[in-house]
């Protein structure tokens, strides 16, 4: 990466926890700006999560200044708010390369040094529970922080692990990072006024003797039980969440007072038992065009010029299938009342802030939570209405219960489209769409189709409006084919669609795997290789005319999808021509049997062997 370094004062002086911990407290203030400088020059030239961490640096700062990483466990969730731990633990001049083949993750992994890897939301709590519980049982003196922002708290196994947590005696220190993106509170003067005396050695003493003294006599130790939480409440003028799970709660506090962070958790890391600490922050804080901006562009908002803030043009080309999606929802929503869009946090992700624009009451973000996401949208079935549930295809997996026993056991008419399905690029082996074909192809009832282009997006979001039961549809992330968009027309379900004939050797393509498979087979012709090659369209139902077609004259079959073989469509080919007598030698390119890391897609597909020379090599070999 060409990223410019300057002189930092402090910023060069700190590779390790243990260098930060040499620095005094008033010198934080200076670091964590210096911290927040490199974040910004980094992501402008290697685009990453740029505005959650900015806003978590003084949390990160605070909690390494405080605690002993590694041997206390820090647990970031969501993890692209950790771009600040990255650099404290030993990072700082790798982090230029985050997200780029051969240099480091854009989210915490445990290969790196980190506690517990968090690609995806709502982990923390659970796990940062289960470390506790492990040190308690070893006899291990260690503390465990869980920090949960940006949102991840909406997640359902958010409260389970609190819910769980708060039900021992566990030392748990839960962080909340409260941007105002999930949990909107005022910080007032007798908030403040509330940290300062519970957080404090003093008052914590005072209490713990009050509380033993008061063991003998059980009742009147309930009543002043009820007492504190009374006063709690009228004070605080709610019933606190967090106390009711029996989670000591402490905050709200400012989130960027470095200094002040450092003294509660100074405090807080003697106080034994579950406890959580209210923190509240600003998204994109310290750098202006971040912190003023809109939430969503600055969230991953690509390159741009660091001194202004004026972000790279994303370039001319065809539309990317997000956009397709978002335009084609709106359509099917002003034809037909029933039709309504579902999305877990990601309306602006998948468009579907598109529809959320111009008829608000027809789309619900249900927040970070995938599973409810799905029943929530068999419940709107059940009564009638046309659901399109739509879910990156990576955190579908949270959903699958829900898919198998909501939606298909009651072939309930919902369509749930998979954004992201496939190689996804920079996120990575958390991020990449790779197994939706595989888990959700032995479910019965479920009908799986995957457009290789923008205009079959559109036909297949169509069909599956005027078709009944469970509907899936996989589409990547990023730009169609440039065919460009027409009206809309319903396709035959289980019929795919010749693209070239031939006769040496057969290609099955699924989805946009096709448009390399055109190139290969161009290349082919040119080596004197004929090519049958065949946009299958349908994972589920296959199209059972052209397999036999296939299986009868072909003695050579290659298969490709943009997912994981073992379990994927290339292996229902198989198992149809093994019970239906037939014999060819099938190759199926995909994704192996292993994690892909981060990189371009480009670079990935190649690594996997299925891009368009991988599909050439196995046609002419």
């Amino acid at each position: 990466m060409n990223v410019e370094k300057p002189t930092y004062k402090y910023l060069d002086r700190v590779n390790s926890p243990a260098d930060l911990k040499a620095l005094k407290v008033g010198e934080l203030g200076e670091y964590c700006a210096e911290v927040r400088d490199w974040i910004v020059r980094c992501c402008a030239d290697n685009p990453g999560h740029l505005s959650s961490s900015l806003g978590a640096v003084e949390i990160a700062v605070a909690v390494h200044y405080v605690f002993d990483f590694p041997q206390d466990s820090v647990v970031w969730d969501v993890g692209h708010q950790a771009y600040a731990h990255k650099i404290i633990t030993g990072r700082r001049e790798a982090f230029a390369t985050q997200r780029t083949r051969g240099g480091i993750a854009g989210f915490p992994r445990m290969s790196e040094g980190d506690s517990f890897g968090a690609g995806h939301s709502s982990v923390s709590i659970s796990a940062a529970f289960g470390m506790a519980e492990a040190a308690r049982i070893k006899g291990e003196e260690s503390n465990v922080i869980a920090v949960i922002g940006d949102g991840a708290l909406t997640g359902g196994l958010a409260f389970e692990g609190l819910n769980n947590a708060g039900a021992s005696n566990s030392d748990l220190l839960v962080i909340l990072n409260d941007n105002r993106q999930s949990i909107d509170t005022n910080v007032g003067a007798l908030r403040k006024h509330l940290l300062r005396i519970t957080s404090s050695h003093k008052y914590n003493r005072m209490k713990r003797h009050l509380w033993n003294g008061l063991s003998l006599t059980p009742r009147l130790r309930r009543m002043v039980q009820l007492v504190g939480h009374g006063l709690k409440r009228g004070l605080l003028h709610q019933s606190n969440l967090f106390e009711s799970l029996n989670m000591r709660y402490f905050g709200p506090t400012n989130g960027h007072d470095v200094v002040g962070l450092v003294d509660v958790l100074a405090h807080l890391k003697d106080i034994r038992g579950p406890k959580l600490l209210h923190v509240m922050t600003i998204k994109g804080k310290g750098y202006e065009p971040a912190e003023r901006g809109d939430a969503a562009v600055w969230h991953s908002p690509g390159r741009f010029d660091v001194a202004t803030g004026q972000r790279e043009p994303s370039g001319e080309g065809p539309a990317k299938y997000q956009y397709v999606f978002g335009r084609a929802l709106l359509e099917l929503a002003k034809a037909d009342e029933r039709v309504v869009g579902i999305t877990p946090a990601m309306a602006t992700g998948c468009s579907m802030n598109i529809l959320q624009k111009e008829m608000p009451e027809r789309c619900f973000d249900v927040g970070i939570a995938e599973g409810h996401a799905v029943t929530f949208s068999a419940g709107l079935a059940a009564k009638g209405m046309i659901p399109f549930c739509n879910i990156y295809s990576s955190f579908m997996q949270r959903a699958y219960d829900n898919v198998i026993h909501d939606v298909a056991l009651q072939n309930l008419h919902v369509v749930m489209c998979l954004d992201r399905a496939g190689i996804v690029g920079e996120d990575g082996a958390t991020h990449h769409g790779e197994f939706d074909l595989a888990y959700f192809r032995p479910i019965p009832n479920l009908r799986i189709a995957a457009p290789r282009n923008e205009q079959e997006l559109r036909d297949l979001m169509y069909t599956a409006y005027r078709g009944e039961g469970p509907f899936v549809i996989r589409y990547p992330r990023g730009r169609a084919a440039g065919v460009g968009e027409g009206p809309m027309k319903e396709l035959p379900i289980g019929v795919g669609e010749v693209l070239h004939e031939g006769e040496g050797v057969a290609l099955l393509t699924w989805g946009h795997t096709a448009l390399d498979g055109s190139k290969a087979v161009e290349r082919a012709a040119k080596e004197g290789v004929s090519v049958l090659h065949v946009d299958m369209r349908w994972a589920k139902p296959l199209d059972e005319k052209i397999l036999h077609r296939v299986g009868s004259k072909f003695g050579k079959v290659v298969t490709v999808e943009d997912g994981v073989v073992g379990g994927g469509v290339g292996s229902a080919v198989l198992e149809w021509f093994a019970d239906h007598g037939y014999n060819p030698m099938v190759v199926r390119l995909g994704i192996g049997d292993e994690f892909v890391e981060h990189g371009t897609v480009p670079e990935l597909k190649s690594l996997c062997g299925y891009d368009a020379e991988g599909i050439f090599r196995a046609l002419v070999e």
